[in-house]
């Protein structure tokens, strides 16, 4: 017997739209996510920001609902913060995969909150997916979202071991970019983070989007081209005519 004839109503899944990625390179990581927040078919906000703080030397990008990303990485700041002051030691990247993979799990993925996390600590870069349902998955390239299939086939086509910088950080910006053009949830602009061994470097809209096209020539129709229809009210009547306006 099925779900609803049991009068069970299994939820559904919910669309959302968002390209982030992740990569790790010879001196550090790199992350990237566009600005798109979407609700339903409306673009909410064009230029909102992915890319979160965990810890001075860790930050997350998060894809799903916009609240449960915001809420999960600051709580997640926060209790980092307390693990800091009490340990007096940076934060491991793995500790803040094991708190966050543990708390999703715990919700049996109903907080919407897709995660790639990367940071570099006393064992090197590292870079991890955490999925709302609390599983966890470490590689050097890595892709979440929407938009995730196409940023995939940039990296597949592009990475390569130990990276330069430059190379790298230009690799994450044409695999946003894929995800933004051929993704309806991806799109604005595109935001790079990098992080190395005592810095960070955070760039707010490296590539802006493309601005709406604009006819240098607009077209012009020679009156009677198209027929069309004329409405005149009087005496609390409407009169539609078609052809030219009515004349007084």
């Amino acid at each position: 017997m099925s779900g609803g004839a049991m009068g069970f109503n299994p939820k559904k899944a919910k669309k959302t739209g968002t390209t982030i990625a992740g990569i790790i390179f010879k001196d550090g990581v790199v992350l990237g996510a566009d600005t798109r927040a979407t609700s339903g078919p409306i673009v909410a906000d064009k230029n909102c920001e992915k890319i979160h703080y965990l810890a001075p030397n860790i930050f997350c990008c998060g894809a799903g609902t916009s609240a449960d990303c915001e809420n999960v990485t600051e709580m997640m700041s926060s209790n980092l913060t307390l693990h800091r002051l009490s340990t007096g030691r940076e934060c491991r990247v793995v500790t803040a995969i094991s708190m966050l993979s543990q708390y999703l799990f715990r919700y049996q993925g109903n907080i919407s909150a897709a995660l790639v996390v990367g940071g570099v600590d006393c064992t090197g870069p590292s870079l991890f997916t955490i999925h709302p349902h609390g599983s966890v998955d470490q590689l050097p390239f890595v892709t979440m979202g929407s938009g995730s299939l196409a940023a995939m086939a940039v990296y597949e086509a592009g990475y390569q071991d130990n990276m330069e910088q430059k190379p790298a950080v230009d690799l994450v910006r044409a695999a946003i970019q894929s995800g933004v053009d051929n993704d309806l949830g991806s799109g604005s602009n595109v935001d790079i983070t990098v992080i190395k061994v005592g810095s960070v470097e955070r760039f707010r809209n490296l590539d802006k989007a493309e601005p709406k096209y604009k006819s240098k020539a607009p077209l012009a129709y020679v009156a009677g081209t198209t027929k069309f229809y004329t409405e005149a009210i009087a005496m609390s009547k409407i009169i539609v005519t078609e052809g030219d306006a009515m004349q007084a």
